[in-house]
Parts: C-alpha cells; structure tokens; sequence
C-alpha cells in the first residue's frame, strides 16, 4: 500500500487563469504528476521558463533525445496556437530539458477554479462574501 500514499504525495494541482489549450478549460484545476517514464509528444506538461514566473501549460509536439549525453529535450505548442512555443522561451533556448517541466497531466476538474478567480479579479465579491460568512457566524444559534 506504500505506493498509493507515493502517489498521492507525488500528484500536484494547478489553477488555470488563462485559455491555454483546448484539452483544457479557464478555471479548471489540472492535476500533474512527474513520473521517471520517458515524455511523449502528445502530453500535456506544466513547465516554467526561465524569467518568467507564470508556469505554461501546453502539449508536447516534438521529443528530441540526444544521442551523446542521452538526454531528453521537448518541444511544445499551445493548442491554439499557430507555432511551436519557442518564442515563449528564454533568449536562445530551442528546446525544454526535463528540469523546466514541473509534470504532465494526470487529471482536470473544471470549473472548481473560478471561485478564486472571481474573488481575485473582483475583490469587493471576496469582501461581501467574507462579511456574509462572518454575519452568519454572528447570528447563528448553537
């Protein structure tokens, strides 16, 4: 039963703020996990690039496997993007390395996210629904 209890601690979650592919929907929360197994072109990864914060979800489009050190490079795409995700990368970087991606999906809830969405772009929601919990607290007979 040791392996569940890997898994579980291994899958991380992500919000999506932004429309990035088709596969997945704004507010959605996307499940990762980062396995040893090698990256195929068609995955869904997370990965961040240096000098950007933001982490980027998009689908793997072209797996390039060095043959002297046999490390593993990526290549990806935003589904609804017309290139390859090179411009989004840093000065000079054609291809990912395994150390720029944070996992591939595993799994997506959709809509969950909106939540935290509306009350990040519209405080004042976040103010009145904070107040409308407090008063209920207030007012609530045990």
């Amino acid at each position: 039963m040791g392996w569940i209890g890997d898994t579980v601690d291994s899958i991380k979650s992500i919000q999506i703020r932004q429309l990035l592919t088709q596969a997945v929907s704004l507010g959605g929360y996307l499940f990762l996990h980062m396995s040893k197994d090698p990256i195929r072109a068609g995955e869904i990864v997370v990965f961040n690039v240096d000098g950007r914060e933001i982490p980027i979800v998009h689908r793997v489009i072209k797996v390039h496997e060095r043959q002297d050190t046999g490390e593993v490079e990526v290549l990806t795409k935003g589904d609804n993007n017309y290139g390859d995700d090179r411009l989004l990368y840093a000065q000079g970087q054609l291809w990912l390395q395994r150390h720029h991606i944070m996992g591939r999906a595993v799994g997506f809830l959709p809509y969950v996210g909106w939540v935290t969405i509306i009350m990040t772009e519209k405080p004042i929601i976040k103010y009145i629904l904070i107040g409308a919990l407090g008063l209920l607290v207030i007012t609530s007979k045990d």
